[in-house]
């Protein structure tokens, strides 16, 4: 009886020795891969955070970009002001925007309407059409 209960016990010790190894294995497994896991959401958050940088300099740039082009052109409407109250007798520059509405180039506005070339190339960037 006491060989038995000696052979028991060992078996018990041996299944629960194996079960606890198996648990150790399966605890290692489920560590490598959280651990690759995490490895992956770091690269995922580095490349995530290198186009985020890259967004905000871009708009960063284009908001300089699109205040350098204000400062340019508000002294334009101006400039048209002045040019139209200039000379009355020749062709308005009222229809000189026209034209330019209609596709005329800095040429044909200087032969039709007898504009200076800075006057033609003026009213082109005002009333020529937009891009974009």
């Amino acid at each position: 009886m006491l060989y038995g209960l000696l052979a028991v016990v060992l078996l018990l010790g041996s299944v629960g020795g194996y079960a606890l190894y198996w648990q150790h294995r399966k605890v290692q497994a489920l560590q490598t891969c959280l651990e690759q896991l995490q490895q992956r959401q770091e690269k995922e958050l580095k490349g995530l955070l290198r186009r985020l940088d890259n967004y905000l300099t871009g708009s960063m740039q284009m908001g300089k970009e699109l205040h350098e082009l204000r400062e340019q052109f508000a002294p334009m409407p101006d400039k048209l002001l002045q040019l139209e109250q200039r000379d009355p007798g020749s062709l308005s520059f009222m229809e000189a925007a026209r034209l330019v509405g209609l596709g005329a180039t800095t040429e044909d506005l200087q032969n039709a309407c007898g504009l200076s070339q800075s006057e033609a190339e003026l009213l082109q960037r005002i009333h020529g059409k937009k891009s974009g």
